[in-house]
């Protein structure tokens, strides 16, 4: 027998030979040492974001500790969202981290790690912070913008003032004006259509420009700040000739209804003597609750815009019925309903949404997904070459048809359907803030490059099968995570080029985006690769 004394956890997994010979020959046999000693917590780092946030960790001991983590003294609970990963083991060294999917100002502290084995156990800390408390954190972000506010607000009040006087001394019976350029104004109505061109127009601003339109995020208003890439755009879609199909009422004859939003009823409907082909067509019409004269005029000029959006990949608009109210918009029916729903339905959450269904459904593959995703990418092509900025892209203002055409439109049926996917704002405004990247949020800038922070959004929608993005927080930590620069974590079925993709549209500068046409060919590429199968749709 061989004894060994004062050996070390150093020791572990050395080489024992045992070499026998004599004259006829020799023998020799080998072991590794397996040395039992307590835990050792040899690092315990900061927590580092990466596609989740980690708190690095190594541990060594024999046999293999037990761990438990402890936040400001309090147990933490392992789940779905917060879970420790053990990524390398070297000769009883345990290299980890604590990781934390999406983590919020709730999970700030002080973390303990407690490591501890038969032979003993071992402690350590370290001070963790992710996110500011909603409130406070925003007060402090835009204190300074507040300062420039109100010195701003006091400077135009003067010049006003000194532009009054002088109109009123030199005026007299003659004509007096000051006419330029108009400037482009979010319109938060939540019965305009999230379709929005930018054009010049009437230096006249619309009573929903002439409203206290700001953003209150916190404590704080942030004001309505100019669109200054687009302020020399021409209105090129709203053409002289511009002819809107006018459509009879009895013509058209009402199904079901589909939903509802804040502008009025959608309902399917059959359309009669709508195409030369067909004697009655399946389509859906949008109704106009409201008939006020300002009410009027948008709906006319919306129709129009419409009327000149032709694409493969943009819901059809067929024309108007105004013969008496309510004013109705008729546009093509897409069999399959909303893309969210969608998705939703052949997922592998669907059995738990569909009511009394037992039969599982058949899922999307990975080329179906990146199938449905360049179609969106190319209506949103066509979109941004007509100078139009969408505002609202998301799944649930997609609708799908046969063979999985998919194409953009929204109906405002969102605003209900939907209505949590959208953020209250000082009484009537609805944001749908999940979808907005941070010049959107804070300054109310709508671009084509804040609609591709949107189509990344769209894209991880897809690739959750629908699920809700920051679907974990509420509204406020969801406005503090995006202005702090935080991005959604990749999708577990998603492909490593489509989440770079993503993190190209999530870029905090919009000149530093993807560009539209890029995304575009690169999905289309992706797509490619593999066939796309279309049964799914029986």
């Amino acid at each position: 027998m061989l004894r060994l004394s004062n050996l070390s956890s150093l020791d572990h997994n050395s080489k024992i030979s045992c070499t026998a010979e004599n004259i006829v020959g020799g023998k020799e046999s080998s072991l590794l040492l397996d040395i039992l000693f307590p835990p050792k917590i040899t690092k315990l780092s900061e927590a580092i974001p990466d596609h989740h946030w980690c708190i690095p960790f190594s541990v060594s001991g024999n046999p293999e500790p037990e761990l438990q983590w402890f936040l400001d003294d309090e147990v933490v609970t392992e789940g779905l969202y917060i879970m420790t990963m053990i990524h390398d083991i070297t000769e009883r060294e345990y290299h980890g981290c604590l990781q934390l999917d999406s983590p919020t100002h709730f999970n700030n502290g002080r973390y303990r790690l407690v490591a501890k084995n038969e032979f003993g156990m071992d402690q350590r800390e370290v001070e963790a912070h992710f996110m500011h408390k909603p409130i406070e954190g925003l007060c402090l972000h835009f204190v300074i913008v507040q300062v420039y506010v109100v010195v701003g607000i006091a400077a135009v009040a003067f010049t006003g003032f000194l532009l009054m006087l002088i109109i009123l001394k030199f005026g007299g019976n003659s004509k007096f004006g000051i006419k330029g350029p108009s400037s482009v104004i979010s319109n938060d109505d939540d019965s305009a259509s999230p379709l929005h061109h930018v054009s010049n127009g009437s230096n006249t601003p619309s009573s929903s420009e002439m409203g206290p339109d700001a953003v209150i995020i916190g404590m704080t208003k942030i004001p309505v700040i100019e669109n200054p890439q687009y302020f020399r755009s021409t209105n090129s879609l709203l053409k002289t000739d511009t002819f809107v199909q006018h459509i009879k009422r009895h013509n058209i004859v009402l199904k079901r209804e589909l939903g509802e939003g804040a502008f009025g009823k959608v309902f399917l409907a059959e359309c009669y003597n709508l195409s030369p082909d067909q004697e009655k067509i399946l389509v859906a019409v949008k109704t106009l609750k409201e008939a006020s004269e300002n009410a009027r005029k948008d709906f006319h000029r919306e129709a129009e815009l419409l009327t000149n959006l032709q694409h493969e990949h943009i819901v059809t608009f067929y024309g108007v019925c105004v013969e008496s109210d309510p004013l109705i918009m008729v546009f093509e029916y897409m069999k399959h309903g909303d893309l969210n729903k969608f998705l939703r339905a052949h997922g592998p959450d669907a059995v738990l949404m569909a009511e009394g269904q037992t039969t599982r459904p058949v899922e999307l593959t990975q080329s179906q997904m990146l199938h449905i995703a360049q179609q969106i990418a190319s209506g949103m092509v066509y979109l941004a070459s007509q100078h139009f900025v969408h505002r609202d892209l998301a799944t649930r203002n997609c609708l799908v048809g046969e063979n999985l055409l998919v194409k953009i439109g929204d109906f405002g049926m969102s605003r209900d359907v939907y209505s949590t996917d959208y953020y209250r704002v000082g009484g009537h405004t609805m944001l749908p803030i999940r979808w907005m990247p941070p010049e959107s949020i804070m300054y109310r800038k709508f671009t084509t490059e804040s609609d591709v922070w949107s189509l990344g959004v769209v894209l991880w929608e897809i690739f959750t099968y629908g699920k809700q993005p920051w679907y974990q927080l509420s509204n406020n930590e969801v406005i503090e995570c995006i202005t702090q620069g935080r991005v959604l974590q990749r999708p577990r079925t998603c492909p490593k080029e489509v989440y770079d993709l993503m993190l190209g549209c999530w870029q905090r500068e919009p000149h530093m985006r993807l560009n539209i046409k890029e995304i575009h060919g690169l999905l289309l590429n992706l797509a490619k690769a593999s066939p796309v199968y279309l049964d799914i749709l029986g």
